[in-house]
């Protein structure tokens, strides 16, 4: 099972520095049949003006993995946390018992990136950052895992849930598979490119419900980056 859901289909806000598109309700946005899936909570697809961002807000009990697209964010929280991650980079905020961040775009160029927010496994844990640089080149033709729960993918950004965040990069014409567990659900969205997932087509920015499908086959149409959640 595929779920299409069109970019144009997403719900959003404009906020003049923050324009958002949300995968899953989310805010001033209320859809009681995009929730969520799986453990999947919140995938956002925002862009940030320069010189903006999210001033110090607070969190707690959830992994948040920022996926960059374009340009750089910086983070900095209250544990002394300050990092910078630039486009194809990635950084994992676990919430834990509670965490007050901030993340500003401080370049001089529009940012883009995916936030995407997976229920943890384990409550009131201690907060955590990380970052770490996720080379293009080294995802070319194939899935990476770019942040993962499970101890055994070494070189993975740490979460705190049953679940992982991919990403690949295909030239036209290039195909990759990836293999999906029984009574998993994944979440697929082109950053950027148009492609075919088991017959399905997505344009760039959509995204795909996926469920029961054992192996996804995707074939690229355009020069393609893909980001893929997989989890409980």
């Amino acid at each position: 099972m595929i779920e299409r859901r069109t970019f144009d289909s997403l719900g959003g806000a404009d906020h003049g520095w923050l324009k958002a598109k949300h995968h899953f309700s989310f805010a001033g946005y209320h859809d009681p049949k995009r929730m969520g899936w799986g453990e999947l909570r919140v995938w956002n697809d925002d862009t940030i003006a320069p010189g903006t961002g999210f001033p110090p807000h607070s969190h707690a009990d959830m992994e948040i993995i920022t996926y960059v697209r374009e340009g750089a964010i910086t983070h900095r929280d209250n544990l002394g946390n300050e990092g910078r991650t630039e486009a194809g980079d990635v950084q994992v905020m676990s919430a834990g018992s509670g965490i007050t961040h901030s993340e500003y775009n401080r370049e001089a160029a529009t940012t883009r990136i995916f936030q995407i927010w997976i229920i943890p496994n384990q409550q009131g844990k201690p907060p955590s950052w990380g970052a770490r640089p996720f080379p293009v080149g080294e995802r070319s033709g194939r899935f990476v895992t770019l942040a993962s729960g499970y101890p055994e993918d070494a070189g993975a950004l740490p979460l705190r849930t049953d679940a992982r965040v991919l990403g690949a990069t295909l030239k036209a014409g290039q195909s990759t598979e990836y293999a999906l567990a029984a009574g998993r659900y994944a979440y697929l969205v082109p950053a950027r490119g148009r492609i075919e997932i088991n017959g399905v087509t997505l344009d760039e920015r959509d995204g795909a419900a996926i469920r029961d499908e054992s192996v996804l086959r995707v074939t690229a149409l355009q020069d393609a980056e893909l980001v893929l959640a997989d989890s409980l």
